[in-house]
């Protein structure tokens, strides 16, 4: 069901994800966060991190394979 979900949810790009991920960081260096909602953020900030390095990765192996191959290679918007 959570696949579901998720599935639904609209794609955030990684502009976006990198924002709150710094807010996140802030709010959790403030320390004025309870113990229950400190986890949720890095929960939360776990999982953006996750997608964030993931989405490096896809466009590192993109710009690796133009540079080795000398031509354009297909590119997809994320949406």
């Amino acid at each position: 069901m959570a696949e579901v979900n998720a599935a639904k949810q609209p794609e955030v790009s990684f502009e976006q994800s990198m924002t709150r991920l710094e807010q996140i960081v802030e709010m959790l260096e403030r320390g004025e966060c309870d113990l229950d909602q400190s986890l949720k953020l890095f929960e939360e900030g776990a999982g953006l991190a996750a997608r964030c390095e993931k989405m490096l990765d896809e466009a590192e192996q993109k710009v690796t394979i133009l540079l080795e191959s000398g031509k354009e290679a297909p590119f997809q918007a994320e949406g």
